[in-house]
């Protein structure tokens, strides 16, 4: 199990929680008695700096109240952020489960969370996007694994990328 040291002092903008969220799908359906909507097919989820992309995508309101959660299926899923300080926080795995009004994303099934040159692996990673808390987890027998990249080698690399376009 982890604990969100990966995520440094970056904060997701918090904004991007308050912002209207836009789907575009090639395909949907939509079952309104039980309040459940399908997206299917080259799926694209935007809110804010927020992007999710999956094959298919539902979207379950809470009974009782207007709270949504999206579940996104593909091969893999994807949900990219950019946080307040400009880095990017990437997201993939077989499934991953969006809850705007708990500030959580779930992944799971080959799950990967990426910032910067680091990354956490796991079956299932869960996400809180306001206090950025990160708790990996694996199956019996299987286990997390996490990869930190020394600052100098970063610090290189950004070096070299910013030397290369100069003569």
């Amino acid at each position: 199990m982890l604990s969100g040291t990966l995520l440094s002092s970056a904060f997701a903008e918090k904004f991007d929680i308050s912002q209207k969220i836009e789907i575009d799908a090639s395909r949907q359906a939509a079952d309104l008695k039980n309040k459940i909507f399908s997206y299917i097919d080259n799926v694209v989820i935007t809110q804010g700096s927020l992007i999710i992309r999956a094959d298919i995508v539902q979207v379950l309101t809470q009974s009782g109240s207007e709270e949504k959660t999206y579940i996104a299926k593909g091969k893999p899923a994807t949900f990219e952020q950019i946080l307040a300080d400009g880095t990017p926080l990437n997201l993939q795995a077989d499934e991953i489960r969006y809850e705007p009004g708990n500030h959580l994303v779930i992944i799971s099934g080959n799950a990967l969370l990426q910032q910067e040159d680091s990354q956490v692996s796991g079956s299932k990673i869960t996400y809180n996007i306001d206090t950025q808390y990160v708790n990996a987890e694996s199956k019996t027998n299987e286990r997390t694994k996490t990869i930190f990249q020394p600052k100098e080698k970063i610090k290189a690399k950004i070096t070299d990328a910013s030397n290369s376009g100069k003569k």
